[in-house]
């Protein structure tokens, strides 16, 4: 709480994207604008009804230039002021949001405050834009609270109407205002006249812990996405990386992969060469569930791990996550096949 107004303290970070873009009237570019001039925009922010303090990346990000070394920073930032603040509030580029999201709530270990990521695909300069509101309805979710805790204590993504746990969504539109969807977890809030909260669904922590963020990733990891007439080559080519650790294998259905010798004889090598394979799905919706099809207990019996309904931002930042910690291969493959942070649904 804000010891001189008694209200609750929201950190407002802003890393750069969309929301904070404004048009270069020589080249008709989009560019990021200073920081400050961004809650000008945006009058109503005081009427959120908590204490809002604001910090920014010393250079401003197109999300497509986030990775590993800016989720450190971030997760560095959050853990600097997670005493100071009820909440923080991450502006940030649509592109990799879900990645960010979900490197964050696997780095931030202990976390019991909210932090929701948001943005816009339009500026706010522009009449038309989404900003505005996700900007004052993730204030007010983060501000949110029940009793003496948050409401919210886990990283989300909020845009447009929904609240959705960060490490169970992609973006799925280009050109969308509802640009991010939640296919395997229900929403956690839904923002219509009022905001509705679901809670059975939010996350609560057993026992209340001090934070203890993470700030090492691996990035000895890659994806293989299966495709019809994929080349033995290319297969070849991904599996032979030097220093590749870990393989997010994006599989058909439910799990299925060709039947070709080859293509076990690769995965087969890889396993041996203790390389982690974690298989999800390509589909938007369901679980990888190898048993089911010959063509899947293949990988299985090959020693290919499941990713059970785990996004693929999810799979790969856990990958980056759990080596990162130095654990061993046997290690990884244990913590990949549990839920660490509600990032997915295993089977009893």
């Amino acid at each position: 709480m804000n010891e001189k107004t008694g209200q609750v303290s929201i950190l407002l970070i802003y890393t750069g994207g969309t929301i904070g873009m404004v048009q270069n009237q020589e080249t008709g570019r989009l560019e990021p604008f200073h920081f400050p001039c961004l809650l000008q925009q945006i009058p109503e922010v005081r009427e959120v009804g908590c204490a809002i303090e604001t910090v920014q990346f010393d250079q401003p990000l197109d999300s497509a230039d986030m990775g590993p070394e800016s989720w450190a920073c971030l997760a560095r930032l959050i853990a600097d002021h997670y005493a100071a603040y009820d909440g923080f509030v991450v502006l940030h580029g649509t592109d990799t949001m879900a990645y960010t999201a979900s490197a964050l709530s696997f780095m931030l270990e202990n976390l019991s405050k909210p932090v929701i990521l948001t943005g816009s695909q339009l500026p706010l300069g522009m009449l038309r834009t989404d900003g505005k509101e996700n900007l004052l309805t993730a204030l007010e979710i983060a501000a949110a609270r029940e009793g003496e805790f948050p409401l919210i204590e886990e990283v989300c993504i909020f845009f447009e109407n929904d609240l959705m746990r960060g490490n169970r969504t992609s973006k799925t539109g280009a050109d969308n205002f509802n640009a991010f969807h939640s296919y395997n977890y229900p929403a956690l809030a839904h923002a219509g006249v009022t905001i509705h909260y679901n809670r059975p669904h939010l996350y609560r922590p057993i026992l209340r812990k001090p934070l203890k963020p993470h700030f090492q990733l691996d990035t000895n990891v890659a994806l293989l996405k299966l495709f019809p007439g994929i080349s033995p080559r290319y297969v070849e080519t991904v599996l032979g990386m030097e220093g590749l650790k870990g393989v997010v294998l994006e599989t058909y259905g439910s799990g299925n992969a060709p039947s070709g010798e080859w293509f076990v004889k690769l995965i087969r090598e890889a396993v041996k060469k203790e390389i982690v394979v974690v298989n999800i799905t390509q589909c938007q919706t369901g679980s990888v569930e190898m048993q089911r099809y010959e063509t899947g207990l293949h990988l299985q019996e090959n020693g290919v791990i499941s990713g059970y309904d785990s996004t693929t931002e999810a799979a790969i930042t856990k990958l980056m996550f759990l080596f990162g910690l130095g654990l061993t291969p046997s290690e990884v493959k244990e913590y990949m096949q549990c839920a660490l942070a509600g990032e997915m649904s295993v089977p009893r």
